[in-house]
């Protein structure tokens, strides 16, 4: 399995569009994302997200590392 790509909050959020999840509101510095289900993901406003943060919310959005990677290459 490959290295997570360094990416941005925004980039996260683009990326989980795709897959249905949309930007409800922002708290502070964090962009709070609904989808169809009611599922709720608060992601961070950053320059860039660790890795250990990017694999959690890959988990939270219930996605694996080779789903999210192929949304971000689309």
């Amino acid at each position: 399995m490959g290295k997570l790509p360094a990416i941005s909050g925004d980039e996260f959020v683009k990326a989980v569009n795709r897959i249905g999840y949309t930007w409800d509101h922002t708290e502070g510095s964090h962009m709070i994302l609904l989808n169809q289900n009611g599922r709720r993901v608060a992601v961070p406003k950053h320059k860039e997200l660790g890795p250990g943060l990017l694999r959690k919310l890959i988990r939270d959005v219930g996605l694996t590392r080779t789903e999210f990677m192929e949304l971000l290459e689309r």
